[in-house]
């Protein structure tokens, strides 16, 4: 289940990052449709943040199971650190301002949907496992790879 879960993890990864493409166009384009996918990109974000809770807890170096023996310390430490400190703040900042976005666009203002869902982005990409990462981080493109 562990594996599958971060496989899912991983695979929504895309879907956002297509959802915020597609959103920042129809906002800075001043579209109606933003409506509809900011939608679907709050729904899939919340479902990304449920999972990557379970994983932060429970998962295979979730905080249930502690730091190895060897780990002196977590912020001197750059994979715990970005695992367990990084990645989940950056998202959950993310996550929020995807919210945020969300109202905005229901509204129908565009100006301030777009700014934010870009802000949301840029948090995004910075806090990614991309596979280019230091300190074996990295997670590949795509689940399985």
């Amino acid at each position: 289940m562990e594996t599958g879960m971060l496989h899912l993890h991983s695979l929504l990864r895309w879907v956002i990052l297509l959802l915020l493409l597609l959103g920042l166009i129809q906002a800075f384009g001043k579209k109606e449709s933003i409506k509809s996918t900011s939608l679907w990109l709050m729904i899939a974000a919340h479902t990304m943040l449920l999972i990557g809770i379970y994983q932060w807890v429970a998962g295979r170096y979730g905080i249930l199971n502690g730091l190895p023996e060897n780990v002196p310390s977590l912020m001197k430490d750059s994979f715990y650190r970005f695992y367990w400190v990084e990645h989940p703040l950056l998202m959950v900042v993310a996550i929020t301002l995807i919210t945020l976005a969300r109202g905005k666009a229901k509204l129908l203002n565009f100006k301030n949907t777009g700014w934010l869902l870009l802000i949301a982005l840029i948090f995004i990409l910075v806090a990614v496992p991309w596979p280019f990462r230091e300190a074996g981080a990295g997670r590949a493109w795509f689940p399985g790879m």
